[in-house]
């Protein structure tokens, strides 16, 4: 495949279209937005074809809103209390149980009453301060929008059975969690907690990487670039690497268990081309 910049442009805009068109297969109801998942494994594109959509869609008349769940990770101290009481790997944002899901929910249901007397408020995360920005400075959304796109690493995931549990998925999981506690706390909040978020879904699109292997490379692109600007909140590839392990049992079972649950596949190649899309039949 071809990989220069017109080709990728149009490959973008593609995608864009395949996701807004799933969306808005059976027209827009206007009681509500229509809630459309986008999962992707660390430095797939997720954020980049959020934003794509949002244009796409507003420039044919609907109204559309990106949100990431990234933004509604628990802040430093919450997740430090979880470190105490439950497992010190807790103290790093990203796995299910470090989300507030229960705030996420609670937008979702301001957005479909939003108007410009009483405004839904949408958070944001700092992730160089990890921890979320004042209530003060999120973004005012000031009438209700016909399309939500909720884009994240973990979207969509269910839990997994407990004989995987059982077994661990690199020697971090086997330092750091012997006994699979922390994993086992993860997998109870996925069904807890996030499955209700995942049922509330109108479709659910995929970014479908190769293998995992892959995944380290994509998020190091990201680090290096943050590297040569000396951002404080670089990572070194040694801490990368540590910290990508604490993804890994979840982003494998990702790739194992989305492509069938998936109404949309966008499926890359290692550089992030795209190689098919593929929309499951209605």
């Amino acid at each position: 495949m071809l990989h220069d910049a017109s080709t990728q442009a149009r490959y973008a805009d593609d995608v864009a279209a395949a996701v807004l068109a799933l969306a808005t297969r059976h027209g827009i109801a206007r009681q509500r937005p229509r809630l459309i998942g986008l999962s992707g494994l660390q430095g797939s594109g997720k954020s980049t074809l959020a934003a794509q959509i949002v244009r796409m869609a507003e420039g044919s008349g609907i109204a559309a809103l990106a949100m990431s769940i990234d933004d509604f990770y628990l802040g430093r101290s919450a997740r430090r209390q979880l470190a105490h009481t439950v497992h010190p790997l807790l103290a790093t944002r990203g796995v299910p149980g470090t989300h507030d899901v229960a705030l996420l929910l609670r937008t979702l249901d301001a957005l479909r009453t939003a108007t410009a007397r009483q405004p839904a408020y949408v958070p944001r995360f700092d992730k160089g301060r990890d921890t979320r920005i004042a209530p003060s400075r999120w973004r005012q959304v000031r009438r209700m929008p016909d399309l939500v796109i909720l884009e994240g690493w973990c979207i969509g995931i269910p839990p997994q059975a407990a004989s995987q549990l059982r077994r661990y998925v690199n020697a971090f999981e086997r330092d750091a969690d012997g006994d699979a506690r922390w994993r086992s706390w993860v997998n109870a909040q996925l069904q807890a907690h996030y499955i209700a978020l995942w049922q509330r879904l109108d479709c659910l699109a995929m970014l479908q990487a190769p293998a995992y292997a892959v995944v380290a490379r994509w998020r190091d692109e990201q680090e290096r670039a943050l590297r040569r600007r000396h951002a404080p909140r670089a990572m070194s590839p040694a801490a990368l690497t540590r910290f990508l392990m604490h993804y890994e049992r979840l982003s494998r079972h990702a790739l194992a268990t989305l492509p069938a649950r998936a109404d949309l596949r966008i499926v890359l190649d290692e550089r992030r081309g795209v190689r098919r899309i593929v929309a499951r039949e209605p």
